[in-house]
């Protein structure tokens, strides 16, 4: 266990800003998160800032604090904001927490192809149906038992009808078609990581059921370009209301996903 001070670090604002699907906060301050085969629970400290990362100093090092972008200086960005702005300042300091997570390219393809027109809780249990199903059983130091994300040779086991079985309706014939382009090498998962934005973004529209706003969330979320700036519905609305002339991405370039995370997360749950 290793206590770890950070600021704009906030695992609760991270859960809820729409990255991942596999984290929950189990009871108030405790949040336990599975990443591909790992497990990994934090704890609030009473400390500002402080939390305990139930993992040992390597794991911590190679694993998580690149997961968690933690060497990054997110203060620096909110710096950049244009003060004359006063609705991205807002949304910035109300997400305040949140950081740009570094993700498992594989996971993050199936996992945004199963958000499409879909809410939070119906993409955690298609997340959790793959994983039980057709991932592997794990159990952490402290007798956690988790079960891993399924990869692609994994995932060829489940037929459409055994996806549609477990809930995923459509998205069904995506996932299949997926798992054999990439198993057919059709799309190289290696090839993508050393892309840079456009290509990649280009490359992963080749796969069934991904358009741009879904490679855009790839992109920013698993290969951590941070120029990607998915566009939602959440988004639209911002863009048309608040910046009616056009988002200034120039001001911003090399990261305008960290803002489109703060915007997402403040329409979302700051306006209300």
């Amino acid at each position: 266990m290793i206590t770890v001070t950070k600021e704009h670090f906030s695992p609760g604002q991270i859960l809820s800003s729409g990255q991942c699907f596999r984290m929950e906060e189990v009871k108030e301050g405790v949040w336990e998160l599975v990443a591909g085969d790992r497990y990994l629970k934090i704890e609030e400290t009473e400390e500002a800032n402080a939390f305990r990362f139930h993992c040992g100093e390597e794991e911590l090092r190679d694993f998580w604090g690149p997961y968690f972008d933690l060497e990054e200086d997110y203060g620096a960005y909110k710096k950049r904001i244009d003060p004359a702005d006063a609705y991205l300042v807002r949304a910035a300091d109300f997400g305040w927490g949140i950081r740009i997570l570094r993700q498992d390219l594989w996971e993050m393809i199936v996992t945004f192809i199963i958000s499409q027109q879909n809410n939070i809780r119906r993409i955690r249990r298609n997340v959790q149906f793959l994983a039980k199903r057709y991932g592997r059983r794990c159990v952490s130091d402290e007798g956690k038992v988790y079960y891993s994300f399924p990869g692609p040779g994994e995932l060829a086991q489940a037929t459409e009808a055994d996806l549609r079985a477990g809930g995923l309706g459509y998205r069904s014939r995506y996932i299949r078609k997926t798992v054999e382009m990439v198993l057919g090498d059709q799309v190289d998962l290696e090839a993508l990581e050393e892309m840079d934005y456009p290509p990649a973004r280009a490359e992963l529209m080749r796969l069934c059921g991904v358009g741009g706003k879904v490679a855009d969330c790839i992109c920013l979320f698993a290969l951590h370009h941070l120029e990607a700036f998915p566009v939602d519905t959440h988004i639209k609305k911002v863009l048309e209301e608040q910046y009616p002339e056009g988002f200034p991405f120039e001001r911003y370039a090399g990261f305008q996903g960290v803002l489109q995370q703060y915007i997402f997360y403040y329409d979302l749950h700051g306006r209300h």
